[in-house]
């Protein structure tokens, strides 16, 4: 089987999530004999030349990875998007990169090119990731006739909370979910999302939960040094009103009127970065909250290693890959009830993202009371050992072969 796969981020060119579910999923599904041909935009630098490069081959070439040309990046809303077209300056060459001076105009240059992309690829099945990529995908499925699914990680209604959608986003979003084959949530939540928010059948909807590779993690050191004079609680995510942050520094600031040995890091960039800056100052715990901004893999794994609770606060999460990765990790996990990841996980804490301060009592339950944290790492990590991504790409294969039947 043959796919052609359209998303905005994959590894290197990855920022969070959704970069890392594309390229277990990929993998996975080429271990069980699918071809992949994988889309992403790159932003090209002044030795490129024409649109599109092949990037790499993965998986004994059953996986190749296509960039193309564009100045769409992962995570960006459209005031982002203009604020930070207006920096990008001409290159040594005097040329300026070919890029929408909006989202939606570099999303539409984005659909063009890797339209062009498609017409010279041999497919069974189109697969596009969220919203910036439904627009390639549907027209391509014009074009081809071939079946199409919409793998759907996030959406507007996720992101803004409901309140402040941007109606073309979501127009696109509705129009796209209506017009494809089939459509794959990464959890039963975000499907009753979809219903509810979009109109869809529920016949039409398919879960795939995501995972991650335990046996990746298998070598790495699980210990806490306890014997610290302080301890560390993580936020670890984008710093957007999506997850939640600044319930995180409600919460922070009730714990540490209750213990003095407490730090916060809140690690991630987003764009509530600067605002909850002023919060935590505003909060009077500027000095026990420390802000680390974008942090690499290799730093992501030492922040999890040092710290004695991780807290994932979302007001809507689809699913959160980082509590699988704390759990791994045998990092104590507080999550929120609004979160697709706690349908395959049993052993963490669960809180309303609202309620701060149970919030708080459970951070700090978790502080003092060894017992409760060992159960969380040893139980949690139990969860999630036999964990991997072929268990999702057989549901999508099961999603692919079915739409070739004609079911």
């Amino acid at each position: 089987m043959k796919i052609l796969m359209f998303g905005w981020e994959f590894p290197p060119f990855s920022h969070g999530g959704l970069g890392r579910a594309c390229h277990g999923l990929t993998n996975s599904l080429a271990k069980l004999g699918a071809e992949v041909t994988f889309v992403v935009p790159v932003f090209p630098d002044e030795n490129d030349s024409g649109a599109v490069k092949v990037l790499s081959a993965l998986a004994a070439k059953r996986i190749r990875v296509k960039g193309v040309f564009s100045a769409m990046t992962p995570y960006t809303n459209p005031s982002e998007f203009y604020n930070n077209a207006k920096n990008i300056k001409f290159s040594k060459s005097g040329k300026m990169p070919l890029y929408g001076r909006n989202l939606f105009a570099e999303v539409d240059a984005f659909t063009e090119k890797a339209c062009l992309v498609a017409e010279g690829e041999d497919f069974d099945i189109i697969h596009a990731h969220d919203w910036m990529t439904f627009g390639a995908a549907m027209k391509t499925k014009e074009a081809s006739g071939k079946p199409l699914v919409l793998h759907v990680h996030s959406t507007e209604i996720d992101r803004t909370g409901g309140n402040g959608v941007n109606q073309h986003i979501y127009d696109i979003e509705r129009s796209s979910m209506h017009g494809a084959d089939k459509i794959i949530t990464v959890s039963r939540f975000e499907k009753s999302k979809l219903i509810e928010h979009y109109g869809l059948p529920a016949d039409k909807i398919s879960v795939a939960h995501n995972a991650i590779n335990a046996f990746e993690y298998s070598n790495l050191k699980h210990a806490i040094d306890m014997n610290r004079h302080y301890k560390v609680v993580l936020f670890l995510g984008r710093v957007t009103l999506q997850k939640g942050p600044d319930y995180f520094l409600y919460a922070a600031k009730k714990v540490a009127k209750h213990r003095k040995d407490v730090i916060f890091v809140v690690a991630g960039s987003g764009d509530m970065v600067y605002s909850m800056m002023e919060r935590a100052a505003q909060l009077g715990i500027q000095d026990k909250v420390f802000f680390t901004g974008y942090i690499s893999d290799q730093e992501i794994e030492k922040l999890m290693k040092s710290s004695n609770v991780l807290v994932m606060p979302s007001v809507a999460e689809p699913f959160g890959i980082v509590a699988l990765e704390a759990l791994i990790n045998k990092v104590p996990l507080i999550v929120s009830k609004q979160s697709g990841v706690i349908e395959v996980v049993n052993h963490c804490l669960k809180v309303d993202f609202w309620d701060v301060n149970e919030m708080a009592n459970k951070i700090v339950a978790l502080l003092e009371y060894e017992s409760l944290s060992s159960s969380i790492r040893e139980n949690g990590f139990c969860d999630v050992q036999g964990m991997n991504w072929d268990f999702p790409a057989r549901s999508c294969m099961s999603v692919y072969n079915n739409m070739l039947r004609g079911g």
